[in-house]
């Protein structure tokens, strides 16, 4: 009773007995059929595919029947899927299924997702070499040189004269499943089988990398990497082992990334030697006023232009040397100072820490005297007494001290 086949429709279904169904030709239900759990008083509900799905003139029953011609048959067999149809022509087939499954969007989103990722593909790889089944590839003679270079690959089978690990085949041609086995001697045989499988899986994963990487017509690889500079050849060399891990397009990004670097470090250095220029103009500026120390910063600008290290000392009107002012920037007690004395500590060449020092001493002695000499001031600083004068000087004119 519940082998209900297609050509007993519409049959009768049993909503109250589960999980499975229980199923009852319309002879059965008429007689009150009762089977096990099932009652003739049950819920029931009228089961049949005659009714269309997606256009009119098809119905459900039809549609499956379609589906399983053309997988029976295959994709354009048009007159064969007719034939094991038989309520329909063959126009009327190929029709039906090109409209439904495959140029209706709600139906072939797959096929047509697969579509849009081919064409994006086709536009963006400018670069990668893919492999095109379309393409006719190269067809030398058996045994030459270009045969040996693709590996014996035989276009019009399109498949290899021997294959990776090609005697995979023989460890299983001795290996029989029989009823009288041992649990252990079953688990060894099946063991073999998986073993075999992964070869096979390896061999499939070898020639996917050489279609992906359009490795088949082996000239036209070469010629197509030539266009690239020498040095990204070299490179291409160097990283091919690694090709296997990523597809062409990353393959080829990965590689034209390391060319980018060189490029940006090479930017880079000439952006250093514009920020030093730059820097020098600064210098030139800052003793605009002294012809002779500026002329110095021109020679050593005029030094850095033709690559050469420069002296970084520069000369002042007296002719005696001198180096250019300090640079508090980081350094500890700067952002106590006001501007004038930031000033003076960049020509002075005193960091901020100790002028702080000489200052308050220099105050407290001046508040306990009532009054400050620079002879006492030279007595307590013990640096250089131009320094010294420089900084009695300061303190004088900006009002912190008062002269004895």
């Amino acid at each position: 009773v519940e082998m209900i086949t297609s050509f007993l429709e519409p049959y009768i279904k049993c909503v109250e007995c589960g999980p499975s169904p229980f199923l009852l030709c319309l002879q059965c239900f008429t007689r009150g059929y009762e089977y096990k759990k099932h009652q003739s008083d049950h819920k029931y509900e009228i089961m049949t595919s005659d009714f269309p799905v997606l256009e009119p003139g098809w119905t459900a029953q039809e549609e499956m029947a379609l589906l399983e011609a053309v997988m029976d048959c295959g994709f354009g067999n048009w007159q064969d899927v007719a034939y094991q149809m038989r309520t329909k022509t063959k126009e009327e087939c190929e029709g039906h299924y090109m409209k439904n499954f495959i140029n209706n969007p709600l139906f072939s989103s797959t096929l047509l997702n697969l579509r849009q990722m081919e064409d994006h593909l086709s536009r963006t790889a400018d670069t990668a070499i893919p492999f095109k089944p379309t393409d006719d590839p190269p067809r030398p003679s058996f045994d030459s040189q270009l045969s040996r270079d693709m590996a014996g690959y035989m276009p019009a089978r399109a498949d290899f004269m021997e294959e990776f690990d090609n005697y995979a085949e023989w460890d299983l041609k001795d290996i029989d499943f029989v009823d009288d086995d041992s649990d252990i001697l079953h688990a060894l045989k099946v063991a073999v089988v998986d073993i075999y499988h992964s070869r096979l899986k390896e061999r499939q994963r070898r020639k996917k990398i050489i279609r992906d990487h359009g490795l088949i017509n082996l000239r036209k690889f070469q010629i197509l990497e030539r266009r690239y500079p020498k040095e990204v050849q070299d490179l291409y060399d160097v990283m091919r082992r690694f090709a296997r891990v990523v597809g062409p397009i990353e393959h080829d990004k990965f590689i034209e990334s390391h060319t980018c670097a060189k490029v940006y470090e090479r930017v880079k250095r000439m952006r250093e030697d514009e920020r030093r220029k730059r820097n020098m103009l600064c210098d030139i500026l800052q003793y605009i006023h002294d012809s002779r120390a500026c002329q110095q910063w021109l020679h050593k600008q005029a030094a850095i232009d033709a690559g050469i290290t420069p002296v970084v000392t520069t000369i002042t009107t007296s002719g005696r040397r001198s180096a250019p002012p300090l640079n508090l920037t980081g350094l500890p007690g700067t952002e106590k100072l006001n501007e004038r004395e930031k000033e003076l500590c960049q020509v002075v060449r005193l960091v901020p820490g100790a002028y702080l020092e000489y200052k308050q001493a220099l105050l407290n002695e001046c508040r306990r005297q009532g009054g400050l000499r620079l002879a006492q001031a030279r007595s307590l600083i013990k640096i250089d007494v131009n320094k010294t004068r420089k900084i009695y000087d300061f303190l004088i004119k900006e009002g912190y001290i008062n002269k004895a």
